[in-house]
């Protein structure tokens, strides 16, 4: 069986489950395990380093355009001619999507099974990886998977309950210009974590939100985590943020409870990334109760702290 994969998260739990042996394609944007396999799905921002601001401009003026920002090679994906492709409805920005993949597949001499992978919450994450092993024969190698990664989410809430840690009043962003709040799996992240996002959407897409509305909102702990910019990406924009009026007054900038987080832990929805993801914001929300692991310890930084080092140089 020949799996073509047009999603970042389909491939790397494909990649989680050792069931890469069936992989023949993937996106130009797939996770690091994947780097050598063929590229079917290339996109206009590839290798280009725009602002938030400019990758804003050109997605809506493509889309008011009725044009994708993503492009299939037809020749690449001939040659392969896989049984199973992978695709997504979640968001037109982030990947290419399933009315795209249909246009592309529909050219092919021999026809694969489309396998739409659109999760909206956590649990329909979970579900995925069930999907992406059933569609190969193998679906109790996803439900070994995804049981231990259970023990790890069920470790974070009974210590969260030994310790009767209280919510943290939390805010994600998603994006830093214009600011764009959390959704879809991602405030089930954050409650599993021990917090809660009361500007957020569960379930749903991510919307621009007011500053203003963040200001009354005012937020224990801000995490900024833009969908696709690692943290060194992230800070190179963090001024577009500290320069709005008022910055200094919200409690998380007081309490030195500003975190700067690598996107993959949110906004790639593959179950291994996002639990890590969790055990990162456990740590932010509750560090007295939590301490990250070496691997979790370079996903995400203190924000406010490094400023105060710099400075202090």
């Amino acid at each position: 069986m020949k799996v073509v994969s047009f999603l970042p998260a389909a491939t790397k739990m494909i990649y989680d489950m050792g069931l890469q042996e069936y992989l023949h394609g993937v996106t130009f944007e797939c996770p690091k395990e994947a780097v050598n396999q063929p590229k079917v799905v290339r996109c206009i921002l590839e290798g280009k380093n725009y602002s938030s601001i400019e990758i804003d401009r050109i997605f809506s003026a493509s889309k008011a355009q009725g044009k994708s920002l993503y492009w299939v090679d037809d020749n690449l994906l001939e040659s392969i001619l896989p049984d199973v492709v992978f695709t997504q409805d979640i968001c037109e920005v982030c990947n290419i999507d399933t009315v795209c993949t249909e246009t592309a597949v529909m050219k092919l001499s021999k026809q694969p099974t489309l396998v739409p992978l659109s999760p909206n919450n956590l649990q329909d994450v979970f579900e995925c990886a069930i999907t992406i092993a059933k569609a190969l024969g193998k679906e109790e190698v996803a439900l070994n998977y995804l049981a231990g990664l259970q023990k790890k989410t069920d470790h974070i809430l009974d210590q969260l309950r030994a310790n009767r840690a209280p919510l943290k009043r939390i805010m994600l962003m998603e994006w830093i210009e214009p600011i764009y709040n959390c959704g879809h799996w991602i405030p089930f992240q954050i409650a599993a974590a021990g917090g809660v996002d009361m500007l957020s959407n569960p379930g749903g897409d991510s919307i621009v939100t007011q500053w203003d509305k963040i200001l009354k909102y005012n937020p224990e702990v801000l995490v900024i985590a833009p969908c696709g910019f690692d943290m060194k990406r992230s800070m190179e924009e963090m001024e577009l943020l500290t320069s709005k009026p008022d910055w200094t007054d919200l409690e998380a900038v007081k309490n030195n409870q500003v975190y700067i987080a690598d996107f993959d832990m949110f906004t790639q929805p593959s179950v291994g990334t996002l639990v890590e993801g969790i055990e990162a914001l456990a740590c932010m929300f509750h560090p007295e109760i939590f301490k990250p692991s070496e691997s979790i310890a370079k996903k995400f930084i203190n924000h406010s702290k490094t400023v105060k080092s710099l400075r202090s140089v």
